[in-house]
């Protein structure tokens, strides 16, 4: 169901909702052309108002898909951005992987360091027992299914990748394609993205968004791992149920489209889901086709198998 709602005059849009919980109030960041986004409430399910931009960087744009954790007072942001000071990959992509730091949930996220080269996207900033690790999506250029893949690496300190990333989840199938013939006749580009690490139990999760939102075969799925290991990087996460079928956790369904880039929450010992979609119709004119906005559902989380449960207009 709709999480946020929709300011049909000034359409700004909510792609790549990250939700976080501090001190029993919740906050939700989104995609912005010129900046981060925030909604903030009290209740996780209800009374979501619009905050504001709450990180930029001048004279850039395209900033994507934050995540947000809080270390030792201070919260610190992930994210990327168009940034012309590094050389482009191969395919010329230029979104950089850039952290910021500010003193409270709503920023302002200032300082904006960069941590990766280009490309380096979506990420997800875990801690643990064993440390601080960052998820990320970045590309390569050689192989049967070029494209985006998840990778993991661990930090060092908030600023700093040990730079020595591992693959997580890579592209196995035609439904991960993001463009047939991108580059050349006969080799298609594929996209998996959007990641989202959780642990339940011994069961380690790495959700997913594979293919591309303007696509009918976006979805979310995820891979999984059972053990007791707590260095991230030392995980063989395997797809379900594997790397030749697949098998959404969510897609497009009667009600709403282009579902996928999500994050998760804990509540009352149930797991959510805060993702993109759009509906059929948002009656957003000339935004509709772009009117991703943040929906809610339920994920189940059953030794090792995740279900969703999705309604138009109730969880």
């Amino acid at each position: 169901m709709h999480l946020l709602s929709i300011d049909k005059e000034n359409y700004i849009g909510q792609a790549d909702p990250y939700v976080f919980e501090h001190g029993g109030r919740y906050y939700i960041y989104t995609t912005g052309h010129d900046g981060i986004y925030a909604y903030e409430s009290d209740d996780l399910f209800d009374g979501w108002s619009f905050y504001g931009r709450v990180m930029t960087v001048p004279d850039h744009e395209g900033f994507w898909a934050p995540s947000v954790i809080e270390l030792d007072g201070k919260f610190y942001m992930y994210n990327s951005f168009e940034f012309y000071g590094d050389t482009p990959d191969k395919g010329g992509h230029r979104q950089t992987m850039f952290v910021s730091v500010a003193d409270s949930p709503l920023g302002p996220f200032e300082n904006a360091k960069q941590i990766l080269p280009p490309f380096s996207i979506d990420s997800h900033i875990v801690k643990n027992e064993s440390g601080l690790f960052l998820f990320y999506s970045t590309n390569r250029f050689d192989g049967d299914r070029i494209g985006t893949y998840i990778v993991v690496d661990r930090m060092l300190d908030p600023f700093t990748p040990e730079g020595k990333p591992v693959v997580v989840v890579e592209p196995t199938l035609d439904e991960d394609i993001y463009r047939r013939d991108r580059y050349k006749e006969g080799q298609h580009w594929h996209t998996i993205e959007g990641a989202f690490y959780f642990r339940e139990g011994d069961w380690h999760y790495v959700m997913y968004s594979g293919n591309c939102y303007e696509q009918p075969t976006y979805y979310i799925g995820y891979a999984r791992a059972k053990t007791t290991e707590t260095d991230l990087t030392k995980i063989r996460f395997e797809k379900y149920p594997d790397d030749d079928t697949y098998h959404p956790i969510l897609a497009a369904n009667e009600f709403e489209e282009g579902t996928g880039h999500h994050s998760m929450i804990k509540k009352d010992g149930q797991w959510y889901a805060v993702y993109h979609a759009r509906d059929y119709d948002d009656g957003l004119g000339a935004n509709a086709f772009d009117a991703r906005n943040a929906r809610i559902c339920k994920i189940n989380v059953n030794n090792g198998i995740l279900t969703a449960e999705r309604y138009e207009d109730r969880l």
